[in-house]
């Protein structure tokens, strides 16, 4: 009976802190992420109380983990790449319109020069009007004054006023205070001089219009766009997020300044994918088939010497790589200046950084290839290799003809793995070149060394110009095009999905 109690006990507990965190999700306006954790809860409780499903609960956590951090990050990215979502469109339309009400801007018609005297009451504010002085009762200036009022005043006070350096040293105090007239006008710090009228910078119409009491312009929302604009055309912001459906993803293939980097960096992600694949597969091959050979005396000491660059932080050895290449005291270049007398120019020169990238990546991956290749030669037999040798074959022919074909089936998924790894290789792109060199007359930050995950990133957090509904639809078509190629790849290599 206890323990039935304390089961009961634990579970009741364990929902009521998810409700908890439900409730305060959905306070704060995240209806999303409420939904999500309404529904993970809601399918705990099932499948931890139905007697029926008692073999499924030993998985849930799984499931559920695969739910939280993979289906709902991806579906959420979906939903994103349909809006205009960006660093000027993060609000909601009652956020805009709140924002736009609280504005506020001090009239230069209303301006008051002021005195600041200090007496044995307290601090006394005198304001010097054009038709009406004004005087505030004695104040602490301490910064718990808010809202003080002002009334006529008949003569000045007593005393000299309070030189600037003083009244630079309390402008905080002076600034946080609002000066309230017998007709309702508030009056605030317009410089260490004056104080000026505030008036409301926008009024509210009933059919939702705005109108700026400064310049008497009229704002009409538009939800198409996510801005107020003027009849001329001008917008307000900050806007608010609106579904704009597939206008992120035409962008792509209609908006030449996107378009064309877009095209010219996928083009440049598959060739780096294939061509690191390539290069590693070839020079870890051959090492492992250096190491095979029985010719060599201490193995072991190269093995272990070949395989270091694996054991390093690859981001430690990109930047190692990175000052080695540098252009102006890089040791590549000295030593290619005494030789040839050249200096290229790896970071500024598209041609030259790509093969500087592919270089470097291809030294951090040669030892994964190297060390696959070396279980697998040892699984060939080796009476396949005497008899091709009594046929005459050499090193080449056993290496096309008896190698690679027992060997390439096996390595295809793992092959596939390095493409998809590299397809999406952000650390390499970020620590090596940034991106650079820049391409011309793109309209959002691109490289020519970009690979499609950095350029998303760059147009998501690099700029004022945030766009993360664009970025949110390019990780989209990121995310189709590799997992396109990765059943296409498993399906001709015949391997079961």
């Amino acid at each position: 009976m206890m323990r039935i109690i304390l089961k009961w006990g634990v579970l009741a507990a364990l929902v009521g802190m998810a409700l908890y965190l439900i409730l305060a999700l959905y306070a704060q306006q995240e209806f999303v992420f409420a939904m999500l954790f309404l529904v993970l809860t809601a399918s705990a409780v099932f499948v931890f109380v139905n007697k029926k499903l008692y073999a499924h609960r030993y998985i849930f956590p799984a499931i559920a983990g695969m739910g939280l951090f993979v289906i709902f990050p991806l579906m959420y990215t979906v939903g994103i790449g349909f809006t205009n979502y960006s660093a000027s469109n993060l609000l909601s339309f009652e956020q805009v319109q709140d924002n736009l009400m609280g504005r506020t801007y001090q009239s230069d018609s209303i301006r008051y020069d002021y005195g600041l005297y200090q007496t044995d009451a307290g601090y006394v504010v005198y304001l010097e009007g054009e038709h009406q002085d004004l005087v505030t009762p004695p104040l602490e200036l301490d910064g718990s004054e808010a809202s003080v009022p002002v009334l006529p005043a008949s003569k000045r006070p007593t005393g000299e006023s309070l030189a600037m350096r003083d009244i630079i040293q309390l402008r905080s105090n002076l600034g946080s205070l609002n000066l309230l007239t017998e007709d309702g006008r508030e009056l605030s710090m317009a410089s260490l001089r004056s104080f000026a009228a505030i008036h409301d910078q926008y009024t509210l119409h009933d059919n939702g219009s705005i109108t700026n009491n400064q310049t008497d312009v009229t704002y009409f929302p538009d939800h198409d766009t996510g801005f107020y604009r003027s009849a001329d055309g001008d917008s307000l912001s900050p806007g608010w997020t609106v579904n704009i459906g597939w206008d992120n993803y035409l962008k792509v293939v209609s908006d030449p300044t996107i378009r064309g980097p877009f095209f010219e960096i996928f083009v440049w992600t598959l060739s780096f994918a294939v061509a690191t694949v390539v290069f590693t597969l070839a020079l870890g091959l051959l090492l492992a088939n250096l190491l095979q050979w029985d010719q060599i005396r201490g193995k072991g000491f190269y093995r272990t010497m070949l395989i270091l660059p694996y054991a390093v932080p690859a981001f430690i050895s990109i930047l190692v790589f990175k000052g080695l290449f540098n252009q102006n005291f890089g040791e590549i270049n000295l030593v290619l200046e005494g030789l040839f007398g050249m200096r290229p120019d790896w970071f500024s020169d598209p041609a030259l950084a790509r093969t500087m990238i592919l270089i470097v990546n291809t030294w951090l991956g040669y030892p994964y290839m190297m060390l696959l290749c070396m279980g697998l030669l040892q699984a060939i037999p080796r009476d396949l290799y005497e008899a091709s040798a009594m046929d005459g074959a050499g090193p080449v022919n056993n290496l096309f003809n008896v190698t690679l074909p027992l060997i390439i089936k096996p390595l295809m998924p793992l092959l596939i793995a390095s493409f998809a790894f590299n397809f999406n290789n952000f650390v390499l792109i970020a620590l090596l070149t940034g991106g650079a060199p820049d391409i011309i007359g793109a309209s959002t930050p691109a490289g020519t060394t970009d690979l499609l995950v950095s350029y998303t990133y760059r147009i998501a957090f690099q700029d004022s110009g945030q766009n993360f509904g664009l970025a949110a639809a390019i990780a989209t078509a990121i995310f189709l095009v590799v997992g396109a190629l990765s059943l296409i790849n498993l399906k001709l290599s015949k391997v079961k999905v």
